[in-house]
């Protein structure tokens, strides 16, 4: 037997697991918490803060509230509030002009505080007097953690050891083989761990999301220790744990049918008490039960059920009840007044507007809610009546949308949707250099529709995703196949913030221009203002990523967003396109021409081409021109145009 020294590290989920919410600066405080020692779930949004923290496992909750002190009070009072009967820390971490909410967020449950501006040390030294609090001694910062799910790899040893709850939900043994491992990924997506396990390599942590059953889908936060190259995993399931929430359904009746419903108010009318009636609509239900199914849709309807429970669980306990009436609709009454119904509303729009997983895919779904308060004579139908007419007016509007929506599913499928190119055109010498692919859908009954209004379709449907992927896919195609005419242009196309979101795109993307055939060095990948302030972090990495391999990158529609100047040095990109309104305010007031000069020397002097969009006259042209504008795009030269169309002008104009 090979002797093996003895092992004093500490069991997988034994490592301290800490929470991070920091809606500004995520990235960075969750890299500081990593060279500490600290596993870190972190998160850039306040919404179901309280869950994440409870299925982290962790005693620990970092709110960063800088520059967004309300929306830190609000995560701090729900942590708190979620988990009071935990030994917990949260510290609270507060830009110097605010220190004076310091009182507001010690009454929300705030145990420590820290002042920027601060370093690392400080952050590395609050972090310990925070643990300190947490346990019997230093250090102690685990909650439950023999049942988190996790997982070490050791590559001295070359194999995996779950924890405890994980080696139970997988039946593994207390150790397994790498390849065991990789068989709890499905083999479509493995892809995402070996593009984590790569980023591994530069960068102290990462994640990514799958399927695992019988859990659902999952985030994986991986951590690398430097030192002995060990990863450290922590497993987040993305809807609720199957216990977290029992308690609150334990402690309140069921969902109730109509009838259920209409006993209940009928009796506290009869009975002489003043009740407040909320109606819930769910939005896009039915684009989704067309879309993904019938079975999805009862799936949809159970999800949905369980947090409108909750949510209202916390906010009003047995004093209301839950009925669901017909289809995707939903009443709530309670005895309380009007206002505490308001904000148990406020709570069940906060849960339905986080994604939910269909088939293997994150869908938005979202609620239409309205509020009446009973009226000397109602009876339960007239009350629960009025509580749904100032719904119905929006669902006609609605209506028409669900409509599109579920029929933009059969045209990408059906392969209705196709790309035109609109050139771009070099202002110097008057000749085409590239063109960017535009999606345009010809609707049977509706005539051409543009990408926004497509775009905004598959948003509504859950087909976001679905419909960036196959645009991107038949515009490399087009483009691969191009004539001998064309054969000199650069390709633009676009991406999405849901694209930036996406765990591995990068290789998704890099791996469909491959196989496409058209060369990487001729292609520019565009990105909306908007999707870079949504996902700053994540939208740099994307972008190193795809200029390493060779393509080039673009800030589209600049202009439009409000923190354009304080990130663009920081991005790695080659050309901005100025956004349509700012190129037609060049023909303006002298004002609205120096904002226009200001933008376009603020490019040029970061080494960045500009590309203005939307130019429609000669006048903006000679403008533009004249301060330093190299190309532009726009009906001044052509709309956009099919592969004929488009080699005819390049004929015409050569």
């Amino acid at each position: 037997m090979d002797k093996e020294a003895p092992n004093h590290d500490p069991a997988p989920g034994d490592q301290p697991a800490l929470f991070l919410l920091s809606f500004r600066q995520r990235d960075e405080l969750a890299a500081l918490a990593a060279r500490g020692g600290w596993h870190v779930v972190a998160a850039r949004r306040g919404e179901a803060a309280d869950r994440r923290f409870r299925a982290s496992g962790a005693r620990i909750a970092v709110v960063d509230a800088r520059g967004s002190a309300s929306l830190g009070l609000d995560a701090v009072r729900a942590i708190a509030e979620a988990d009071a009967l935990a030994a917990q820390a949260i510290l609270v971490c507060v830009s110097r002009n605010d220190a004076a909410l310091l009182g507001g967020f010690y009454d929300a449950g705030a145990t420590h505080f820290l002042v920027s501006p601060f370093g690392e040390h400080e952050f590395q030294q609050a972090l310990r007097f925070a643990a300190r609090g947490t346990g019997d001694g230093e250090g102690d910062t685990r909650r439950g953690g023999r049942g988190m799910l996790g997982w070490r790899y050791d590559p001295a040893r070359g194999s995996v050891q779950p924890t405890p709850a994980l080696a139970a939900l997988l039946d593994s043994g207390d150790r397994m083989t790498v390849r065991a491992g990789w068989r709890h990924v499905a083999r479509d997506e493995r892809h995402l761990l070996k593009t984590a396990l790569r980023r591994l390599a530069r960068e102290p942590g990462t994640a990514f999301a799958h399927a695992l059953a019988p859990v659902g889908r999952v985030v994986q936060h991986l951590q690398r220790d430097p030192e002995t190259g060990r990863i450290h995993a922590l497993i987040e399931p993305l809807g609720d744990p199957p216990d977290i929430g029992a308690v609150l359904r334990d402690a309140m009746p069921p969902v109730r049918d109509e009838q259920g419903a209409r006993q209940w108010i009928a009796h506290a009318l009869d009975a002489g008490s003043s009740l407040a009636v909320a109606h819930v609509a769910l939005a896009r239900f039915d684009v989704v039960n067309m879309a993904y199914g019938r079975g999805a849709g009862d799936q949809l309807l159970r999800a949905a059920s369980r947090r409108i429970e909750d949510a209202v669980a916390h906010s009003l306990g047995r004093r209301a009840i839950v009925a669901r009436l017909s289809g995707a609709t939903y009443a709530i009454a309670t005895r309380e007044p009007a206002d505490a119904l308001a904000r148990a509303t406020v709570a069940i729009e906060a849960a339905l507007a986080r994604p939910f997983v269909v088939v293997g895919e994150l869908v938005p779904l979202g609620a239409r809610i309205s509020v009446a308060t009973s009226r000397e004579g109602d009876d339960a139908a007239r009350l629960l009546r009025r509580a749904a007419e100032p719904l119905a007016s929006e669902q006609v509007d609605g209506d028409r949308l669900d409509r599109l929506a579920i029929e933009l599913r059969a045209a990408i499928e059906g392969g209705q949707i196709e790309t035109l190119f609109q050139p771009q055109v070099a202002i110097a010498s008057g000749s085409i250099a590239g063109v960017e692919a535009l999606a345009r859908w010809q609707h049977p009954r509706l005539g051409e529709l543009g990408a926004e209004a497509l775009f905004a379709s598959a948003e509504r449907a859950g087909l976001g995703t679905a419909l960036s992927d196959h645009v991107q896919r038949i515009a490399l195609e087009a483009a691969a196949t191009w004539p001998t005419a064309l054969s000199h242009l650069r390709l633009s196309i676009n991406v999405t913030a849901h694209d930036v979101a996406r765990t591995g795109f990068a290789d998704m993307l890099l791996d469909r221009i491959d196989a496409s055939g058209f060369p990487r060095a001729r292609l520019t990948i565009e990105i909306t203002e908007s999707g870079l302030i949504a996902e700053l972090g994540r939208a740099a990495g994307l972008l190193a990523d795809l200029r390493r391999a060779g393509c080039r990158v673009a800030i589209d529609d600049f202009g439009t967003g409000y923190s354009s100047l304080a990130y663009l040095k920081a991005l790695p990109l080659d050309y901005l396109k100025i956004d349509r309104q700012l190129s037609q305010d060049i023909a303006g007031t002298p004002r609205d021409r120096i904002v226009v000069r200001g933008v376009i020397d603020m490019a040029r002097s970061l080494g960045l081409a500009v590309i203005a969009e939307g130019v429609e006259t000669d006048e903006q042209l000679e403008l533009l021109a004249k301060e330093g504008c190299q190309y532009y795009q726009g009906f001044l030269c052509a709309r956009p145009l099919d592969v004929t169309a488009l080699a005819a002008l390049i004929e015409q104009r050569a």
